[in-house]
């Protein structure tokens, strides 16, 4: 597929607007949005967002992946925004709608359709930096993608930051556009002197997450992954993944760990590494950099059980699999 991923869009999106109440949804052009300069997004980051695709079937319909989960963090993002509360209703009839309009489009597997919900406060008032936006709009685009790692497996270096932080410690649990902006000067900081790709935020030494994706670690049969607290993103991809591990039997231990645990089991020959989220599934993690010195993780490339993960979790989203957890919304 033509174009880096996420830069190629369907030519029209959906749409709705609050002011007292949500506007019907319509169908408008993807390629422009009237906002006043003075809108509250613009001002102050009264903005937040979620990422799904829809996949195309073995038998050639077309399925989204855990759509209510998605609109229900949605939901949840605007209201900890104190943006005008969605209509998860209606959002899921914009999302299903939209879908249906480029089923024809939705690419075959492994590509898929990015699917972008997004809610921003649009009210005229430079005013009001302590105040919420009383106006809003959220509309869905569509982005025909394929694999977000270019040229095969990805097989990344993470830098293990105990100092910086990717957003306030109670904000983390928002899928917001303050948060990704406010990671970014440690992510290209972290790529200009020690070639990473990512970082790891570690508060106090403690493992969280990085910039864009939840972290895993897998230790034989141990799956080990921060507990679900306010201060990080809870991602739909490693609910589902954690989902599948307990059911084959392995040890998933939702904890804290400590950069100095993560640094001595990844000196064991069967440890891998993984990030996860809704774009890349769950990617290898090859090395890790901390304090100027680089260690690999197990033999220092993806291994099989990340790779088993991946493939688990694929074949249900492309119907190869059967859906027993009724994670897919037809289309």
């Amino acid at each position: 597929m033509a174009g880096k991923f996420g830069t190629q869009f369907m030519d029209q999106m959906v749409v709705s607007h609050y002011n007292d109440g949500w506007s019907p949804e319509e169908m408008v052009s993807s390629d422009s949005l009237t906002l006043h300069p003075g809108a509250h997004v613009l001002h102050y980051a009264s903005t937040c967002f979620e990422g799904l695709k829809a996949f195309r079937q073995e038998d050639g319909s077309v399925a989204i992946f855990r759509m209510d989960r998605n609109v229900t963090r949605f939901a949840q993002s605007s209201r900890l925004l104190c943006l005008p509360q969605v209509d998860t209703e209606q959002t899921s009839r914009m999302i299903r709608g939209i879908v249906a309009q480029y089923r024809d489009q939705v690419p075959q597997t492994p590509s898929s359709m990015y699917i972008r919900p997004t809610h921003i406060g649009t009210e005229p008032a430079i005013g009001k930096a302590a105040d919420p936006s009383a106006t809003s709009t959220q509309f869905v685009l569509l982005s025909p993608v394929g694999d977000y790692f270019e040229g095969g497996e990805a097989n990344l270096r993470l830098l293990l930051d105990d100092k910086g932080v990717r957003c306030g410690a109670d904000h983390g649990m928002v899928k917001g556009g303050g948060n990704y902006a406010s990671a970014l000067k440690h992510i290209v900081r972290a790529r200009e002197t020690v070639n990473a790709d990512q970082v790891l935020f570690c508060p106090n030494g403690d493992i969280q997450e990085t910039g864009a994706a939840n972290f895993i670690l897998v230790d034989g049969d141990q799956i080990i992954t921060k507990a679900l607290d306010e201060s990080f993103l809870h991602g739909v991809t490693r609910e589902s993944l954690l989902t599948l591990a307990r059911e084959n039997g392995l040890d998933v231990q939702e904890r804290n760990l400590s950069i100095d645990e993560l640094i001595e089991r990844a000196a064991h020959a069967e440890c891998e590494a993984g990030l996860t989220g809704t774009a890349a599934v769950v990617a290898a993690v090859g090395t890790l950099i901390y304090n100027g010195r680089e260690f690999p993780v197990g033999a220092g490339v993806p291994g099989p059980r990340i790779r088993a993960m991946r493939d688990e979790l694929n074949a249900i989203q492309w119907g190869r699999s059967a859906d027993t957890h009724q994670w897919l919304t037809r289309i």
